[in-house]
């Protein structure tokens, strides 16, 4: 999403410079994205202070004379950074108490930047500039890389291709159940199709049941493969069907046929930045609720997130059936 902004600043300001600080894990994204010159590797895990770190890492940057820091995050430790770099304009919302390290510090009002994307394009308008449109983010595809990868994980483009997501880092309340997600594998493969498993090792034991309860009918490639390689296989798929996670975006940068489903979180606030997206939420009154596991019930009673388990595996395929 923050390539809507990148976007956004490369129009406003023409042949801009933009390096962006982040962790080293979001490389294999940035590469793909050609508003960004330089990517800096972030010196502190997530979570962590690090204020040595990251003092030491404004020091670094404060010869390269840089105009402008944009600081999406809203916590206090991200606006260290630019802060010790000495970076003239330092533009972020107000967050936890960043007066001092922002000098362009911005009120976010709620009711009218509702989505995520829109906040962080507005970072890059003037102050108090009205948010009329936003780009959609695009990752340039490599053509000789995905056949590279393909070849690599002996893959074949030549059938038509589902890629399940089952992975969501935030937790089980935006994660659709294994049983869900192994039907709809089951069935579409006996419909001629092949079922590609993408995500990170954390997804691995998730993938490995899900592939178990399909009958094995899946390529399980979860904790097998490096972010660039799931972005590069992705784009060889003819559908997604994805929860509401970093992959899903991905796929809308890719610009893929997408089923996202969305049971805790809330498809206004971080929607597939794509028209080929088709978003199923049940819209409970209970949800969203944003949390990480269902607050009303506990895990083994038969009503436990229901905002998913009712999203049936029926519902999926006739929705998939009618995109392809």
């Amino acid at each position: 999403m923050a390539q809507s902004l990148f976007i956004t600043l490369k129009k406003r300001y023409a042949g801009c410079h933009i390096d962006v600080l982040a962790p080293v894990w979001t490389f294999a994204l940035l590469e793909k994205m050609p508003e960004v010159s330089k990517a800096i590797p972030l010196p502190v895990a997530r979570g962590q202070l690090g204020l040595i770190a990251r003092y030491r890492l404004g020091k670094s940057l404060h010869a390269t004379g840089y105009d402008q820091a944009i600081i999406l995050p809203n916590s206090w430790k991200s606006a260290l950074v630019p802060f010790f770099a000495g970076i003239p304009l330092r533009t972020g919302y107000i967050g936890e108490c960043r007066w001092g390290l922002l000098n362009d510090a911005r009120k976010l009002d709620k009711t009218v930047l509702t989505m995520t994307v829109q906040r962080f394009v507005a970072l890059g308008l003037a102050k108090n500039a009205l948010l009329s449109h936003y780009p959609t983010p695009h990752i340039v595809n490599n053509t000789a890389a995905q056949q590279t990868t393909a070849v690599k994980f002996q893959l074949t483009s030549a059938m038509q291709t589902l890629a399940l997501c089952p992975g969501a880092e935030y937790g089980e309340a935006k994660r659709w159940p294994i049983g869900h997600y192994a039907e709809v594998a089951k069935r579409i493969v006996a419909q001629g199709w092949q079922v590609w498993l993408l995500g990170s090792d954390k997804d691995k034991a998730i993938a490995e049941q899900i592939n178990q309860q399909s009958g094995n009918v899946c390529h399980n490639l979860a904790g097998r493969t490096s972010l660039g390689e799931v972005v590069e296989l992705m784009s060889l798929a003819d559908v997604v069907v994805t929860n509401d996670s970093g992959l899903m975006h991905v796929a809308a940068a890719l610009d893929k046929d997408i089923i996202a489903l969305y049971g805790s979180s809330d498809p206004g606030f971080t929607p597939p930045l794509t028209k080929k997206a088709t978003i199923i939420s049940l819209n409970l009154n209970c949800s969203p609720c944003f949390k990480r596991e269902c607050p009303l019930y506990p895990p083994d009673h038969e009503s436990h997130t229901q905002c998913l388990t009712k999203i049936t595996p029926d519902r999926v395929l006739t929705t998939l059936g009618s995109i392809h």
